[in-house]
């Protein structure tokens, strides 16, 4: 035991002291938000170019609205009221007279001015946008533009035009508008928890309102954290051990403590450098969060948890980045074997977004009782806002348990036999072949 632990505090050492560790600790979680930090950092980045929307309205009513819009929009909105400086796109509308002929081929003009920059978009109302009849003929409002799924401009027109046609109907309907003034009068649906109950008080605590930080961010961010351990350490045993055994380190290394000891003294030591990240990224983040008063969307009963999670996968996935890192005898096998390696770390990734969404769906809760895929997951899933049973995180635990157990036993049988081999390429039926013969 006690050459497992100095072998132990030598890795640990020899891997916290490297300037490679002080980088990935700072760079990785850059990595891992770079895309949501981007998006704080250019959200009011916007082209302030003017865009051009050619109209063709079937029905000779309803663009004036739309014109009217765009002048108070430019009027009041596109200019920043302390500086003066412009920071929206002014929108201007141009009205097409519809053709009584060839339809598609005005369309395919205006096509093209928009291809040549002349136009940003054109639209096309139909001629039964206020009074739509069953048959769905000539009722639709149609958009073409460059890359109209995500164009602002169709989404601003929106409310102009679909409030004119209210008025619209009204008036043909014989109702004067100011008889109905709420009609016009847009409520949203504001998102809340769940009432509930002070422990401390027995006070009756009021909902409080629903935030993406809450339901989205924070699962995620754990999630992240514990992928990004896995990859700190798990990655790094495999070259670890192939560098020692075509070096002929682990030779010298085997003849002072067993096979067993060299490869325990490995696991520990990556769930040392593992706890000391995560460590740094939990109570850094902790602080962040108190700092800002955001306390309140941190899920506490979620992190030992997480800890006990991580320290289970690091295991299970170590065991066996430790065992074919013994197979190797040169560095093009170990890369051959690391796509492989961490592909049950990365298939979570994949699929996180609809479990955050959809946490208590069987399709979630399936998924994250299997167990190279629990930790990752289950962490997921605490996370959100929806109360998971209870008895779906402890059986993700036994199940993570005893697969540590087989990936644990599994590769030290391999590692036993092949950390000594030279000259042998890393064959799948021999890798099976050790694990179950020994």
């Amino acid at each position: 035991m006690n050459k497992i632990i100095r072998f132990t505090i030598r890795e640990y050492m020899a891997a916290v002291k490297t300037k490679g560790f002080i980088i990935g600790l700072v760079i990785a979680p850059v990595m891992m938000s770079g895309g949501f930090l981007a998006f704080l950092l250019l959200k009011d980045r916007v082209d302030t170019t003017d865009k051009k929307i050619a109209v063709i309205d079937h029905t000779g009513v309803v663009v004036e609205a739309l014109i009217d819009a765009a002048e108070n929009r430019n009027k009041n909105e596109i200019f920043d009221e302390e500086s003066g400086q412009k920071v929206k796109p002014a929108y201007f509308i141009e009205v097409i007279k519809p053709t009584s002929s060839d339809t598609m081929q005005q369309h395919l003009e205006l096509s093209d001015r928009v291809r040549n920059g002349e136009l940003h978009a054109f639209m096309v109302i139909g001629s039964d946008v206020i009074h739509p009849g069953e048959d769905k003929l000539g009722d639709d409002i149609s958009y073409y533009g460059k890359n109209a799924a995500m164009d602002d401009v169709r989404r601003w027109t929106g409310w102009p035009i679909y409030n004119h046609l209210r008025k619209l109907r009204l008036a043909d309907a014989g109702i004067e508008e100011s008889q109905v003034p709420e009609l016009f009068q847009w409520i949203d649906v504001s998102g809340l928890g769940l009432v509930s109950v002070d422990e401390s008080t027995g006070d009756i605590e009021d909902a409080r309102e629903a935030s993406p930080i809450e339901a989205l961010v924070v699962p995620i961010a754990f999630m992240m954290l514990m992928f990004i351990m896995i990859m700190f350490s798990v990655p790094a045993m495999l070259n670890s051990v192939m560098e020692e055994k075509t070096q002929r380190i682990a030779e010298v290394m085997l003849g002072s403590i067993t096979p067993f000891e060299f490869m325990s003294a490995k696991l520990l030591s990556g769930i040392a450098v593992s706890l000391t990240s995560s460590a740094v990224y939990v109570f850094g983040g902790l602080f962040v969060l108190t700092s800002l008063s955001l306390q309140g969307y941190i899920p506490f009963f979620v992190l030992p948890w997480f800890f006990v999670y991580m320290i289970l996968a690091v295991m299970m996935f170590g065991a066996m980045s430790a065992s074919l890192g013994a197979t190797c005898s040169e560095p093009k096998d170990a890369q051959s074997l690391s796509f492989p390696m961490i592909l049950p770390a990365l298939i979570p990734m994949f699929i996180y977004f609809p479990i955050a969404k959809e946490p208590l769906s069987s399709f979630s809760t399936w998924m994250s009782l299997i167990p190279p895929f629990t930790p990752m997951l289950m962490t997921l899933r605490m996370a959100t806002p929806d109360s998971i049973p209870l008895w779906q995180p402890i059986v993700g635990l036994l199940g993570v348990i005893l697969f540590t157990i087989i990936f644990v036993w599994a590769g030290g049988r391999i590692f036993r036999v092949a950390i000594l081999m030279q000259g042998t390429p890393p064959k799948f039926a021999n890798i099976i072949k050790w694990a179950i013969r020994g």
